[in-house]
This record gives C-alpha cells, sequence and structure tokens, in this order.
C-alpha cells in the first residue's frame, strides 16, 4: 500500500487529545497509522496579532492508504471538521484545533510547479518549516524530497534554526 506523511498540529483546547482523536479518526477512515513521531511544544510561526501565546504541538505521521492523494486530502479536511476546525473562516495562520497537512505521498509530484489548486504536492513549503521536518527526520530521515533531491535529514541541517 502507498505510503504518506502528514504534519501534525493543535494550538487550541487539549493538544495532545486533538492530535490523538484526529489520528483515531483518520483510522476509522481506511487509513492506517503506521508511526507517530514525539509531539513537540513549538512557537507558532506567522500568528495573527494577539494569539502569538498559543504554542502549538506538532508531530508527524506515517501512514499507510489506498486512498489516491485527492482523496486523502479530502479525509484530512473532513477529520479537521470533525474537531472543530472550518477552513472557511480561518483567518492564515490563525489557532485551531487541529491541523493536518499532507507532506508526501510515496514521490508523487503534483502542482509543484504552480503551488495553485486543492493539491500541491510535496508540501510547497515543507524544507522551510522545522516544526515539520524534526518529527518527520524521527519517522524516516533518509525519505528523498521527490523535486529537491534532498533527503529529509539534509532538509532539517540546511533548515534555519528560527
Amino acid at each position: 500500500m502507498p505510503l504518506a506523511y502528514i504534519a501534525l498540529g493543535s494550538n487550541l483546547g487539549e493538544r495532545e487529545a486533538n492530535l490523538r482523536a484526529a489520528l483515531a479518526l483518520l483510522e476509522a477512515r481506511a487509513v492506517k497509522v503506521r508511526a507517530v513521531s514525539t509531539l513537540r511544544d513549538t512557537e507558532p510561526v506567522g500568528a495573527p496579532a494577539g494569539t502569538e501565546h498559543l504554542r502549538y504541538l506538532n508531530g508527524a505521521a506515517k501512514l499507510e492508504t489506498t486512498l489516491e492523494p485527492r482523496e486523502l486530502l479530502a479525509v484530512l479536511l473532513d477529520v479537521e471538521r470533525a474537531l472543530g476546525r472550518n477552513r472557511e473562516q480561518d483567518v492564515r495562520n490563525a489557532p485551531r484545533t487541529v491541523d493536518l497537512d499532507l507532506i508526501l505521498y510515496e514521490d508523487r509530484v503534483i502542482g509543484a510547479a504552480s503551488g495553485e489548486g486543492d493539491l500541491c504536492l510535496p508540501h510547497p513549503r515543507m524544507h522551510q518549516r522545522r516544526f515539520v521536518l524534526e518529527p518527520l527526520a524521527e519517522l524516516a530521515p533518509d525519505l528523498p524530497h521527490p523535486v529537491l533531491k534532498k533527503t529529509v535529514a539534509q532538509l532539517l541541517a540546511e533548515c534555519p534554526k528560527t
């Protein structure tokens, strides 16, 4: 079965419980959670004014699924909605109960040139985000980025600390 990697994040409510609930809901929707990284307490990036103090709990998960990438994205969005997130009303980088981002799906490249549309794989900013790379490196340090042709460990080593 194909492997996919997602980034997990929460900075509202019971953060760890939110992420555990998201993983359980994924398991109930034709997705097998094969591994989960250590969850990390991180600073928010680009937070709207007045929300800078709401720290995130971030992690990554390795998934196995028969779903195609867009189908998996739909499941991720459905799980977010089930846990109280409303992307239509979200302000960019606003606090959220749960954030599930599809980072990699096998070696698929979708929409990477334009960055437009409902899905872009690999995630267009994954290589710039330590809060994504650190947990991902814990799960799959030798996993290659299909566009940049570097491993997750190499991308992490090149990513600024701030």
